[in-house]
């Protein structure tokens, strides 16, 4: 999921490892918690995958004050990543920090994860993916949002089985469960209505229909 966060940042532009933290903390909820012992592991594993590149930034103009350092990790594994990531820079003040960059293969790769079939499973999950529903075809974020939609209506109806046997403080918990799938549904069934106000009524795909990027149902 971290992977696919990273991409889905850098396919906006290029950006220093600290800026993608602070995007994923002040943007993605979903990753607040999200460290620097995390992000530059998952950079170097990119890098080497042949997703990203990293270049060294464009020269700060005199007076302007440079990017501030990534602080301590707190890991070991992020520690050797930062250094690996500062192996060839320079100690001039006016040369450029290195930011990353997504590369097509980097492209391909996000589309793969952002189209993973088993993605609205799981809230967090869905909730990153659906952050980066503008890279989808309207017709691949329609599905994407039936998919999630058909799999809480199936949780609201196991949900609704019997509770006769729980007690008083149980049977809240259940329905309070209840209560939040269907404000899920709910919200989902306003985001469809969205969509399938744009999209053909002959491209509606249904509920298992392959997500594709910037493309056709398949």
């Amino acid at each position: 999921m971290l992977d696919m966060a990273i991409l889905g940042l850098l396919e906006e532009r290029d950006l220093h490892g600290y800026e993608i933290r602070r995007q994923l903390r002040d943007n993605l909820g979903i990753l607040a918690n999200v460290s620097f012992g995390s992000i530059y592991p998952a950079l170097t594993r990119l890098e080497k995958a042949g997703a990203v590149i990293a270049i060294e930034a464009p020269a700060t103009e005199s007076g302007t004050p440079a990017a501030p350092p990534p602080p301590p990790t707190g890991s070991l594994s992020g520690e050797l990543a930062v250094l690996r990531a500062r192996r060839h820079s320079t100690t001039r003040s006016r040369r450029g920090k290195k930011v990353y960059r997504i590369t097509d293969g980097g492209r391909v790769l996000f589309t793969q994860l952002l189209s993973e079939s088993g993605a609205v499973d799981d809230a967090r999950s869905f909730g990153l993916r659906l952050a980066f529903a503008r890279h989808l075809a309207p017709q691949a974020r329609l599905a994407l949002l039936e998919r999630r939609r058909a799999l809480l209506v199936q949780r609201l109806a196991e949900a609704g089985g019997s509770t006769a046997e729980l007690d008083v403080y149980a049977r809240s918990v259940v329905q309070h469960t209840a209560d939040s799938v269907a404000q899920d549904i709910d919200w989902l069934d306003g985001l469809i209505a969205a969509e399938r106000s744009i999209v053909p009524p002959e491209t509606t795909p249904t509920a298992t229909a392959e997500l594709t990027y910037e493309g056709d149902i398949r």
